[in-house]
């Protein structure tokens, strides 16, 4: 598809919401929207954050000049004089574009926003998903994995051009040299910091929870066949004690950096790792934006493929079970059987794998899914 830009536009609105995992895949549709308006003033309507673990999407695009402002609002809003609100703060402004990166939530929604924006003052749109293929993730591999949300968003704005999807510089967070500054500062003289790993145990949907007794076994059974090496715990300061707990099974240096660092400023530090292993999460996504490879556990709740880390040399557990794809935050049902099934040695065979060399892999990723 040849690329076609809309003429005369001078203002683009970024509909994009919300947290650091959320922000960090639409990295590169959003740079492929600065590299389509570069003389246009970019701002990004998103959400206010939900709860204490949630970042806001700016803390992960600050200092990389993707946006120039941003307008929030809060999810789920349904008082008349919000919404009023909301539109005339984006009347005011006179936006002459929107492009739409919201995960698709549903044919219906998109048509409410599509006509939402359109009250708005707004005419010309892309990337609304008003289509099935636009809603849904592609099957990229029969029924073993899906298309990456990162791919999906490329293909709803690719009248726009080449998202580059594959090219390291469309993932990059531009780190300052403060924030490497700060990556240094905080790892200061910690005997761990030629050889460590980058860890985070957080997780806002309970769906998406190994447990830390889990956690606790696998750090203890990965620094036993592997004196010396560091662990540097990441994540928000809530999940300070939690860390603590698994992480003081570990049997060399540990450094419990929770609630210590901005996202950025995490990240830094991730990216002097020499692998990350945790849940499916914001941390997760910033070791993959930073080219650390990552040994992550992840829930079925969404469909294989779609939030697993973008590029290669990652190593997946994922058990994919007859309800995967339910996208559910807390399983009544079933008891987290498609997370709970995940054992130990599995994670521990990952998570080694990235310090012997083992994902060194042409293929995404490598994927251990278990049956029915």
């Amino acid at each position: 598809m040849a690329k076609t830009t809309p003429p005369n536009v001078k203002k683009v609105l970024i509909y994009r919401l919300g947290s650091i995992g959320d922000t960090v895949v639409a990295l590169p549709a959003i740079r492929l929207v600065a590299r389509a308006f570069p003389e246009a003033e970019r701002r990004v309507l998103t959400n206010v954050p939900i709860g204490a673990k949630d970042a806001p999407l700016e803390s992960v695009l600050v200092g990389t000049g993707l946006s120039h402002g941003y307008m929030r609002y809060p999810l789920g809003v349904r008082s008349i004089g919000k919404l009023q609100q909301l539109r005339s703060e984006i009347l005011e402004w006179g936006p002459d574009l929107l492009v739409y990166l919201a995960a698709a939530r549903g044919r219906i929604k998109a048509v409410r926003d599509l006509l939402f924006f359109r009250l708005c003052g707004i005419r010309k749109m892309i990337g609304v998903p008003l289509t099935s293929d636009s809603q849904e993730p592609r099957e990229v591999d029969g029924e073993r994995l899906y298309e990456p949300e990162a791919s999906r968003l490329a293909r709803s704005i690719k009248p726009l051009g080449d998202a580059r999807l594959d090219d390291p510089a469309s993932w990059d967070l531009a780190l300052t040299r403060e924030e490497l500054r700060k990556a240094e500062s905080v790892l200061g003289n910690w005997i761990g910091q030629r050889k460590f790993l980058a860890g985070s145990i957080g997780t806002k949907a309970d769906t998406k929870d190994w447990g830390v007794e889990n956690w606790r076994v696998l750090f203890e059974t990965v620094s036993r066949s592997h004196p010396g090496l560091g662990l540097v715990m990441i994540g928000a300061a809530d999940e300070r004690d939690s860390s603590d707990y698994v992480s003081g099974a570990w049997q060399g240096p540990v450094l419990n950096c929770c609630g210590r660092l901005s996202p950025r400023e995490s990240a830094a530090v991730i990216k002097r790792s020499n692998g990350f292993v945790g849940h499916d999460s914001g941390p997760m996504h910033l070791a993959a934006a930073v080219g650390v490879s990552c040994a992550a556990v992840f829930s079925a709740r969404s469909k294989p493929g779609v939030w697993f880390p973008f590029g290669v040399n990652h190593r997946i557990v994922y058990h994919q079970t007859a309800c995967f794809g339910c996208e559910l935050v807390t399983c009544a049902l079933h008891e987290k059987k498609c997370i709970r099934s995940i054992t130990v040695n599995e994670v521990h065979a990952a998570a080694t794998g990235l310090l012997h060399g083992y994902g060194q892999t042409p293929s995404p990723h490598r994927l251990a899914s278990a049956g029915n």
